[in-house]
């Protein structure tokens, strides 16, 4: 086969790549990228190995576990080789690597109608390997390459979870995790901030670096934890009691030999008990005390794993399951710009599919040109991208190693056929944004209709972009008006329209003839008027009337209004076409009366902000809640916001609080704050 000159670059500089950030991992203890971005570069390289096996001789830094030795320690040759967990990242590739197990068994002759599981919290931090003769701890080593590793035991000596006699006088290899709480890394930071000293990049790389010390009394001041979770050898005849037959009796023995187990280990019956519980940890990573990226799910059963034995890298008794990665790599593919409902063209990455916080995307917006410059993003370069919670996909930054050559960087064209007219676009002054010159092209005009019936503005229920194409293709509607004028005879005999379809379009037609003020002004489509700052207008004006003969001293004095939304709303009723369409519309429409919110609450001009998923409430509700208060909802954490308040998978909008100080409420706190209600 041969291979294009392209993937055999690729190979190398992905080979490259992996190297360096090994060494700096398991070597320096100063990673420069996270593990997710990691197991990304090792996982596309490892399928350009799948798809050129003859690649597979040149490129084996997949196959390498941990780094060398640091030449500061005494080295030690481990009796028992030190292994590495493959990785899984989804349902479909556990459920793989559990048939490949009872493949391998059936192969070696072996029947067995079950195997269980024990699924045990990966562990972010410095794996360490504790040898006791007679009960007495002689030497602790760092894995190293996984042959030959560091002696640690002047460290390992102040590491106050590891004992230095068991309980029983037992001959034992013990294997565990050395940790550094999330308050203690918070507090050695401080410190060394304070000192001038560099700050370490995580717990993970503050407990190696604090293992890897020449001084044990650094270590000692640095509080390690350590949970012993396996044992690589025993000697029976100084054991006091019957041995271990399963993982779940090689931790219960652990621990009465005096070793520190993580308490949340669990026996599964089924791999799909396993699966839960890997799920059931997900939206609590972030509450542990540890850096936890994942489960390890091992076989149960230890004549088993003797039989399945390990790969070159890897034992086959057991997988790492890894958390949906909030970072990950993809390839751009194309950078084309999206026409919005009011002109304003946004950039927006066309992506190489990934799977990223647990959903595959493949799109991502670059917001405006600033952003496309400041990123120096181009099409076919290799993009770091971030998600989690509930925020927006984001394209972080650009792996420079992995750019192809004669890469051209974006230039925002001059024209673009979705405008209408000729095309042309202009630059908003001010604002380093675009927009179409032209305000009444086709894609324009949809854009707007398929706000109009979006949950954001008249939320016409079932009725979406697909809907309002099929009408405007039909022409059976052209504008907002239209669709109030509509009847099933109309709509009968549309493609893919039953009889029960064509109901259900009439009948939330129906229901959203009663809307809110502030729902009204949404659809309308005005520029710089979101949802807030409707409900702010509405609030404030009470009625449509009131806004369409509003001054612009009136507008701008709202508060949370102010000049740039003032202007946009003089501008737009001065448009007769605008005003022309909204008095029809009034005709077909009720505006419910506007409630206003209590102003004599403690809460009255508060700003809140709400990320990730609520165990009781909905987002509406609670927002509904907080502006029956008095206080205003925003979208992004700034200096202004009083609150945030955090569900399940919360993201970065909880860490932007911490580094703000801003005071963070779960739900239980927040219900606490509001008060009770009817």
């Amino acid at each position: 086969m041969n291979i294009p000159k392209h993937m055999i670059t690729r190979a190398d500089e992905l080979s490259r790549l992996i190297s360096h950030h090994q060494s700096q991992y398991h070597e320096k203890d100063a990673p420069e990228i996270s593990d997710e971005i990691y197991d990304s570069f090792v996982t596309e390289l490892l399928s350009i190995k799948k798809k050129y096996p003859e690649l597979e001789m040149s490129y084996v830094q997949t196959d390498a576990i941990g780094g060398r030795p640091n030449d500061a320690f005494k080295k030690v040759t481990h009796h028992v080789r030190q292994w590495s967990f493959d990785n899984v990242f989804s349902d479909e590739e556990l459920r793989e690597w559990e048939e490949r197990t009872y493949r391998h068994l059936k192969k070696q002759d072996i029947t067995t109608k079950k195997i269980t599981y024990v699924s045990e919290h990966k562990i972010d931090g410095l794996k360490i390997i504790l040898e006791y003769t007679k009960g007495r701890l002689v030497r602790a080593t760092t894995r190293g390459d996984g042959v030959v590793g560091e002696d640690v035991t002047h460290t390992a000596q102040m590491i106050r979870d590891i004992p230095q006699t068991l309980i029983a006088p037992a001959t034992i290899t013990a294997v565990g995790e050395a940790w550094l709480s999330q308050n203690e890394f918070a507090r050695i930071n401080m410190e060394r901030e304070k000192l001038g000293e560099a700050l370490f990049a995580n717990p993970r790389n503050a407990a190696a670096g604090s293992v890897r010390q020449l001084d044990p009394e650094i270590t000692r001041k640095r509080k390690l934890s350590f949970f012993t979770y396996d044992i690589d050898y025993i000697d029976e005849a100084t054991l006091q009691g019957k041995v271990p037959e399963t993982q779940a009796e090689e931790l219960e023995l652990l621990q009465t030999l005096g070793f520190v187990v993580n308490p949340y280990t669990k026996l599964c019956n089924t791999l799909d008990d396993a699966i839960v519980d890997y799920k059931r940890w997900i939206p609590k990573k972030h509450n542990m005390p540890y850096g936890m990226d994942g489960t390890v799910i091992k076989v149960n059963e230890i004549t088993i794993q003797k039989i399945l034995g390990y790969t070159a890298k890897s034992p086959r008794f057991g997988i790492a399951y890894k958390f949906p990665a909030e970072e990950t790599t993809t390839v751009v593919e194309d950078i084309v710009l999206q026409v919005g409902r009011t002109g304003v063209l946004t950039p927006v990455a066309h992506l190489r599919p990934v799977r990223i916080a647990g959903s595959v995307v493949s799109r991502a917006t670059l917001h405006n040109e600033d952003q496309i410059k400041r990123l120096d993003v181009r099409v076919g370069d290799t993009v770091i991208m971030q998600k989690a919670g509930d925020v927006i996909p984001e394209i972080l930054r650009v792996v420079l190693p992995l750019r192809p050559e004669k890469t051209q960087p974006f230039r925002f064209p001059t024209k673009v056929a979705e405008c209408g007219g000729d095309g042309s676009i202009e630059r908003i002054p001010g604002m380093a944004a675009y927009r179409c010159v032209a305000k009444d092209s086709d894609t324009l005009h949809r854009r707007r209709l398929h706000y109009f019936v979006s949950k954001k503005a008249l939320n016409i229920d079932g009725v979406g972009p697909k809907i309002i194409d099929i009408l405007l293709d039909n022409n059976l509607i052209n504008s907002y008006v239209d669709l109030f004028s509509l009847t099933e005879g109309d709509m009968s005999g549309l493609p893919g329209f039953k009889d029960k379809a064509v109901k259900n379009v009439i009948t939330a037609i129906e229901v959203a003839r009663k809307v809110p003020l502030y729902r009204l002004l949404v659809a309308l489509s005005i520029e710089h008027v979101g949802e807030e700052t409707a409900r702010i207008i509405a609030e404030s004006m009470q009625s449509i009337e009131r806004i369409q003969n509003a001054t612009y001293e009136e507008l701008s004095n709202i508060h949370g209004v102010g000049e740039i939304v003032a202007e946009s709303l003089i501008a737009w009723f001065m448009d007769k076409n605008h005003t022309k369409t909204l008095d029809a519309l009034l005709k077909h429409i009720h505006i419910e009366t506007v409630q206003k919110s209590s102003t004599n609450t403690d809460l009255a001009g508060k700003s809140f902000v709400f990320t990730g998923s609520l165990p009781t409430l909905s987002r509406s509700d609670a927002e509904s809640l907080v502006r029956s208060h008095g206080a205003s909802v925003a979208n992004s954490v700034s200096s202004k916001t009083s609150y945030v308040v955090v569900g399940s998978d919360p993201g970065s909008k909880a860490e932007k609080a911490n580094l703000l100080g801003i005071q963070i409420l779960n739900e239980v706190e927040f219900k606490k704050l509001i008060g009770p209600t009817e």
